[in-house]
């Protein structure tokens, strides 16, 4: 296998691993109902499938973030430059965007698509 591959397969299960928190996430959503200003503890969605971090979020801020599915909240500091771009950050979080090549498989694994 060359490098270009190993590369592209890692790249693909970083992606992957941050659908999977996202449908976690969704989950814990549900679960935890409450108002648009009420916080809830989410799971980081990073691409480090041993982050057991969380985030606090009030659900408005956790649904402005799924209104794009190549949107992710994760943990700051926690971003990956190879799959992501930082959107947005403030003192509890920061927002990244999967790039061209990974957002296939955030589009592909959204729940709410």
């Amino acid at each position: 296998m060359s490098e270009s591959d190993r590369e592209r397969r890692r790249k693909h299960q970083i992606a992957r691993n941050e659908a999977l928190f996202r449908e976690v996430n969704e989950s814990v959503r549900e679960v935890s109902g409450g108002g648009p200003t009420e916080t809830t503890e989410f799971l980081c969605e990073c691409g480090d499938e041993a982050c057991t971090e969380t985030v606090e979020l009030r659900n408005e801020e956790y649904e402005s973030v799924r209104v794009d599915p190549l949107l992710f909240v994760i943990v700051r500091g926690h971003e990956i430059a190879e799959v992501e771009d930082l959107v947005s950050r403030n003192e509890r979080f920061d927002v990244v965007r999967k790039h061209a090549s990974e957002s296939v498989i955030a589009r592909q694994t959204d729940p709410r698509a």
